[in-house]
């Protein structure tokens, strides 16, 4: 098994993102390809859980556009990826928090963590 281990860590260069986890409000900058063309989309939500370890470590984010939720999960050590910004850090004492979907309105809010300052 550390065979292995060692070379998914070989082959996956991994890039410098701040620390952030379940609860946290963040941003994040993915490149899309359509044809010859490349851009870059802005993916704002909120984080419902980390899982995995290595090159294979993924989170999944929510947002909701309109009144309908949409998640979506991503590799942390993805090409795609092109920066992952905190908007703000959110107090919450689970590790997974998937009751967040069926909430809405106020019950959906979640504790700002104090003393935190977002770098700009």
């Amino acid at each position: 098994m550390n065979i292995i281990r060692e070379i998914q860590n070989e082959l996956y260069t991994t890039k410098e993102f701040p620390k952030f986890g379940a609860g946290d409000t963040v941003n994040v900058s993915y490149k899309i390809v359509e044809g010859n063309k490349e851009r870059i989309q802005q993916f704002q939500g909120v984080v419902l859980q980390r899982r995995g370890a290595g090159a294979t470590e993924t989170f999944t984010i929510r947002k909701m556009s309109g009144n309908i939720g949409v998640e979506r999960i991503l590799p942390v050590n993805s090409p795609f990826i092109d920066a992952i910004e905190i908007v703000k850090r959110g107090a919450v004492r689970r590790a997974r928090i998937f009751y967040f979907r069926e909430r809405t309105g106020k019950s959906a809010r979640i504790r700002e963590k104090k003393n935190f300052t977002v770098a700009k």
